[in-house]
């Protein structure tokens, strides 16, 4: 999925793997290590690593998940013109089109969590993002004019996108552009954590672009340790050290990505009810699910909810989420009751 990524959600990616390559396993006996390799993919990079006692599986392992990434690039990204979803948006209104399965999985996980978010999750929100400059379409330092606003907003909303599950078929009502880029990352690294179980390995972690996805333990016995990093500019720092065994994780922030004009700040994470970019002081969320695609979608959402709404929905819908807001002195952290149980 080349260079697809937006930066609202990939150079916003403030996790860190702490990887720590311990070894345990009988003297006399072959013993364990983390073995693994990385890459590019969509437009960032990935990693894989899982506990193995030799290496034997790397070559397979490394070729398997090259053909995976490939074929999800080939069925998501908005910048190959013959793509699956790049065919979806070049369909005239009124028509359907069969989509792969797996394209069919992600739309319908997206259309999901915006009706769960109200719509702060959109996977139709593209142009909105290229009109405020945040997109493919290069950047801008100046606010739109209203009007503009206006025309592009009226093409805005999920529920435009109709969606057939069980013909596998997709119509749209307008002139809407689906963009994946805030979820199809999530779906890929769980595409690699099936990789994985697939061949028998169950301790592992997988990543692409900051998103990860965790099973089982280290050699050691000791979770997965990851961190989340401080949304400071300039300067990379860890906010907190956390502790994985099972789940998807995903970060969205807000502090890397700006333009400011007349002494206003323009954020990039455009909230799809508005059509106007973020104005609350929330710097980043993280959020963990049982699997990445919807950590990184509810991530998303909750960024453009912001402090107060986006605790508030995790509170009441039982989701694991860790807030970092901007302060006048700094930053201020608070958590979901949940989430308190990957912290160290």
């Amino acid at each position: 999925m080349a260079n697809q990524i937006r930066l609202t959600k990939w150079l916003a990616a403030l996790l860190l793997a702490v990887f720590v390559f311990g070894l345990q396993g009988c003297d006399t006996g072959p013993k364990e290590q983390v073995v693994g390799f990385q890459g590019m993919t969509m437009g960032t990079t990935f990693s894989m690593k899982w506990v193995a006692s030799s290496e034997d599986e790397l070559a397979a392992v490394r070729t398997d998940a090259g053909k995976l990434l490939s074929r999800v690039n080939q069925q998501m990204s908005t910048y190959i013109d013959d793509s699956e979803l790049s065919l979806l948006n070049q369909m005239p209104h009124g028509q359907v089109r069969s989509v792969s399965p797996e394209l069919m999985q992600v739309l319908t996980e997206g259309q999901r969590i915006s009706v769960l978010t109200g719509g702060a999750f959109d996977y139709t929100v593209g142009p909105l993002v290229n009109l405020w400059g945040f997109g493919p379409d290069g950047r801008i330092t100046h606010a739109p004019e209203q009007a503009e606003i206006d025309s592009l907003k009226s093409r805005i909303g999920y529920d435009f996108v109709e969606l057939d599950p069980q013909a596998q078929t997709v119509g749209k009502q307008g002139e809407q552009y689906v963009d994946l880029s805030a979820i199809a990352k999530g779906y890929g690294v769980d595409e690699l954590a099936r990789l994985l179980e697939a061949r028998g390995i169950e301790r592992y972690l997988v990543e692409i672009g900051g998103e990860l996805r965790a099973r089982g333990t280290k050699p050691n016995g000791e979770s997965w340790k990851l961190a989340i990093e401080t949304p400071t500019q300039g300067e990379r720092s860890v906010q907190e050290i956390i502790s994985l065994t099972t789940g998807g994780i995903a970060t969205s922030g807000d502090y890397r990505n700006y333009f400011e004009e007349d002494g206003v700040r323009f954020s990039h994470t455009i909230d799809p009810r508005t059509a106007r970019p973020i104005t609350h002081r929330l710097a980043s969320v993280t959020v963990i699910r049982p699997t990445c695609m919807e950590a990184d979608a509810l991530a998303t959402a909750l960024m453009v909810m912001g402090e107060e709404e986006g605790y508030n929905f995790a509170l009441e819908h039982e989701i694991d989420a860790f807030f970092i807001s901007k302060t006048d002195e700094g930053f201020a952290t608070r958590f979901t009751p949940g989430f308190a149980n990957y912290m160290n």
